[in-house]
């Protein structure tokens, strides 16, 4: 089935496709490219909680959306709806309007529409000293912030409230986009090339060890994003 010719292949747009081929990592979909996309089991919509095959079925037509594209021609799909300020749109400098959803003692966390919250430390809340991150913003409060840095692994994003950038501002901690795919996908792309499905595709991953204090503030962002989501 060929995509909309409207259609674009840009992360987050939505196309439609025949279903070619189901295996244990997920379904290959022809959308119309010249070369299958990976639908990977993990990328079924949040509402979906049924099995796998129940929802996608070999020689059935899908609409999905495009979470990834590889220089090498690969794209990877998912069933849930991208967030509105996709990942790879988050550039160094962005300035976003968001909402505080949660207050610490460290800073505050601030979603702008992206796939998780950006974290605004309590040094970054206000020009000049703030004491206590209760003193300058509120769970709910609109607020307007600025990317001052990015990191792939494990995806986070810093934030500033202040108006007056000061140099050196921006720090750069991030990974070429194009060519990341997520330990799940790999070992997807893996599996279907060993089948004889798609070509052979290198994937390397970096592994990185977050300090205990960022792990602290990953944990708390984590049940956040469950709380929200109950």
């Amino acid at each position: 089935m060929a995509m909309d010719a409207q259609s674009t292949l840009a992360v987050g747009a939505k196309v439609v496709g025949k279903v070619r081929h189901i295996g244990i990592y997920g379904a290959l979909v022809d959308i119309g490219t010249g070369q299958d996309a990976l639908l990977h089991i993990s990328q079924l919509a949040e509402s979906e909680k049924r099995k796998f095959e129940d929802v996608v079925q070999s020689g059935a037509e899908i609409s999905a959306f495009v979470l990834k594209r590889r220089r090498d021609g690969h794209v990877a799909l998912t069933m849930e709806k991208p967030p509105a300020v996709p990942w790879a749109s988050i550039k160094l400098g962005n300035t976003y309007n968001g909402q505080v959803i949660r207050v610490e003692d460290f800073g505050v966390f601030v979603d702008f529409g992206a796939e998780r919250p950006g974290m605004v430390h309590v040094s970054e809340m206000a020009d000049g000293y703030v004491k206590s991150p209760g003193d300058v913003a509120s769970v709910g409060q609109d607020v307007q912030v600025r990317v001052i840095k990015k990191s792939g692994r494990p995806r986070q994003i810093d934030l500033t409230m202040k108006t007056v950038v000061e140099e050196p501002a921006l720090e750069e901690e991030d990974e070429d986009e194009a060519e990341s795919v997520p330990t799940a996908m790999a070992q997807a792309f893996r599996r279907a090339m060993q089948s004889g499905a798609i070509a052979e595709t290198r994937v390397q991953e970096p592994v990185l060890a977050p300090s205990s204090h960022r792990q602290k503030q990953e944990d708390i962002l984590e049940r956040t994003l469950r709380q929200s989501q109950g």
